[in-house]
């Protein structure tokens, strides 16, 4: 589990914009308006980066000086992860999505800009079983 830390009393009393809590099961973020995202890890079937030097249906809070990873569903909707929040169990739990590429993923953070690029998406999920017939 990750999440953006809470300075110590009187060092900074300014709160976090966001939590990232990443978990065997998936990611969740809390912004500090109150609302959250969540996305289990078996339903990522996108991962983009992008830079976040604008204000765009991804950027949220303050992401404007961060590189964003969005993992997304089927549906499109999904969970932003600001590069600060990211640690080695998130990065661990991406190597475990089909054919992931860790470097590709390094290079698109080093390389971000205002656009998205997509670093990895599913592979098209394998064809239903056929109905058996149980005695």
């Amino acid at each position: 589990m990750h999440g953006n830390s809470v300075p110590e009393p009187g060092t900074d009393s300014r709160v976090p914009d966001s939590y990232v809590y990443v978990t065997e099961e998936g990611v969740t973020r809390h912004y500090s308006d109150g609302s959250v995202e969540a996305l289990a890890w078996e339903d990522v079937v996108e991962v983009r980066v992008g830079g976040a030097d604008h204000k765009d249906a991804y950027a949220k809070d303050n992401d404007d000086a961060d590189v964003l990873i969005v993992l997304l569903d089927r549906e499109g909707e999904g969970c932003v992860v600001p590069r600060s929040a990211t640690d080695a169990t998130f990065l661990a739990r991406l190597r475990y999505l089909p054919d992931f590429d860790l470097d590709r993923l390094s290079s698109a953070v080093e390389t971000a800009h205002s656009g998205y690029v997509v670093v990895w998406r599913s592979p098209e999920p394998p064809s239903p079983l056929p109905d058996l017939e149980y005695d």
